[in-house]
């Protein structure tokens, strides 16, 4: 099956009986991911329909963002202030501080459902008894019997903290693509795209999501490290969390993933290939968050160390917020401790995973990013 982008287009526009996507720019990812797709992603049939869904039911959604936003203005008058993102490599605990952060009551989470069924925004305090949550829910549900290694890996629920990456998927510039298929091409534009667009789409969406239940916006994505001066111009107050992990654990855990969820689409997985786009792209992450600090300090990233994070994690908590010069209340620290003790780590299965496995050992994944380890003091083991 060749997917077409005027057809994919011209369905969501037919479903919806719409025909406003707003910025025009995501035209261009829309047309570089699908003859990316077309050309190099090696899909099955059945992986190219569920592609064409997928990318279907995204572009439904931005169409219903906008006209909703055409009915309310006014909401793009609203600020968004000092709203705090968690990244980092991928597998590095990003999921277990986001977790703990928005177990305060104060905090506001982005949760999954919300990124693919955004509007109208829920009703005041029904964020888990919408029935899109509960529809999402029975989805994930669903696919937990068929594809339960892909949670063992990567759990989350349809109330989960979603990574911002959904909020940016609209704007067809956001690494969900580049995880989820081969696809090269795409792959190098992405890497070296405009994000300002992107992340002004996922501006839109908050202000949408916060106008029937607000609080302090929590985010993560580990990919952020790729652009952060983007981020940080759209949204100047941001607070960055960065964390940090063993590298070969990192990359035997990613490549692991992203192998996996690739296989649900295409039956040619070259694992070390895999491995190539990954170091690719953590060498890239790292160096583009090494030039921020030197543009906006040491102290304009807060780090975490997953050996810690993982160790004692109340404390990192309590760090984390004295630096930022907020209270952590009673009532969160509760709230933390009781999310700690209803999720143990491998509540959803094992991960098991091999660096030999994509051609790749430990000493040689050390050495690669020794400067980046010894800079940050992480602790690796042999």
């Amino acid at each position: 099956m060749i997917l077409d982008a005027q057809a994919l287009v011209a369905a969501a526009r037919m479903q919806t009986g719409l025909t406003d996507f707003g910025d025009p720019t995501m035209f261009d990812g829309l047309n570089r991911l699908i003859d990316s797709l077309n050309t190099e992603a090696k899909l099955t049939e059945a992986g190219s329909q569920r592609v064409g869904a997928s990318i279907t039911a995204t572009l439904v959604n931005r169409l219903q963002v906008e006209d909703y936003l055409k009915s309310h203005p006014e909401l793009l008058e609203r600020p968004i202030e000092k709203p705090l993102f968690v990244f980092g490599l991928p597998r590095t605990g990003t999921t277990l501080a986001i977790n703990l952060l928005t177990a305060d009551p104060v905090r506001r989470r982005f949760m999954r459902w919300e990124a693919f069924a955004t509007v109208p925004p829920a009703a005041p305090g029904a964020l888990r008894a919408d029935p899109r949550c509960h529809a999402e829910q029975e989805r994930l549900d669903m696919s937990l019997k068929y594809v339960p290694h892909i949670s063992a890996m990567h759990h989350e629920d349809a109330d989960s903290s979603c990574e911002c990456q959904f909020a940016m998927s609209p704007t067809f510039c956001s690494q969900v693509y580049d995880s989820q298929y081969h696809i090269p091409s795409y792959s190098d534009w992405f890497l070296n795209a405009d994000y300002r667009p992107a992340f002004r789409y996922h501006k839109r969406l908050m202000q949408v999501l916060q106008s029937t239940n607000g609080g302090r916006w929590t985010f993560k994505n580990p990919w952020h490290p790729l652009y952060l001066d983007a981020l940080t111009e759209v949204y100047p107050g941001a607070q960055l969390v960065m964390t940090h992990r063993d590298p070969a654990d990192v990359v035997a855990s990613a490549c692991s993933l992203s192998t996996a969820v690739r296989r649900l689409f295409s039956d040619q997985v070259d694992p070390h290939a895999v491995a190539d786009l990954k170091l690719r792209t953590f060498d890239l992450m790292i160096a583009r968050q090494d030039a921020y600090r030197q543009k906006h300090g040491a102290h304009s990233i807060y780090d975490i160390q997953y050996a810690e994070l993982t160790r004692d994690p109340m404390g990192v908590m309590k760090r984390l917020y004295a630096h930022f010069d907020e209270p952590l209340t009673a009532e969160a620290e509760t709230a933390m401790q009781a999310m700690l003790d209803a999720n143990p780590q491998g509540k959803h299965g094992k991960h098991e995973y091999s660096l030999a496995d994509y051609g790749l050992t430990r000493a040689g994944i050390h050495a690669h990013f020794k400067d980046y380890t010894d800079r940050f003091g992480i602790p690796c083991k042999a």
